[in-house]
């Protein structure tokens, strides 16, 4: 009984925890932290682990993408110039640094292009002129998440 008491007491504190996160990035970045939560569920699905390569049409892997934001192993060299990470393992053992990263990146994706749904594609899709088609699924798959969150949050 005691074992099934500190597990749910855990999986609570750690949902506790990643919440403080999504709120910690928002709030330095100017972002919905509800935002940034449905974008880490599109990305990763809240699996601070993940990992994904990134292949062109024959197959070979142009790049990485790590964590819950999945942020792309492009910005691994300006990470460590900048003194925020180590190396790409930082980015999956500290889940919250991963939020803030991705936040941050975001942030300057708005700065970029502005503050509508199109140019949130952008981290996932670039600003490359012929990605406008995955700007724009990407960005209505978060959006949706992000309806369904807000919904779930809501007062009766």
């Amino acid at each position: 009984m005691k074992k099934t008491g500190l597990f749910f007491l855990l999986l609570t504190l750690s949902g506790s925890a990643a919440a403080l996160c999504f709120q910690a990035a928002g709030l330095r970045y100017q972002l919905d932290p509800v935002l940034l939560e449905a974008m880490a569920i599109q990305e990763s699905g809240l699996n601070p682990r993940a990992i994904n390569h990134n292949k062109n049409k024959a197959g070979k892997v142009l790049s990485t993408d790590f964590g819950l934001m999945q942020i792309n192993s492009l910005h691994i060299p300006a990470l460590k110039t900048l003194g925020v990470i180590r190396s790409k393992e930082d980015l999956l053992s500290n889940a919250c640094l991963n939020v803030q990263i991705g936040a941050w990146i975001l942030a300057r994706h708005l700065n970029i292009c502005g503050h509508h749904w199109s140019c949130l594609g952008s981290y996932n899709a670039g600003f490359a002129n012929n990605n406008q088609h995955r700007r724009i699924k990407y960005a209505r798959q978060v959006y949706r998440r992000y309806q369904q969150l807000r919904s779930q949050r809501q007062p009766p």
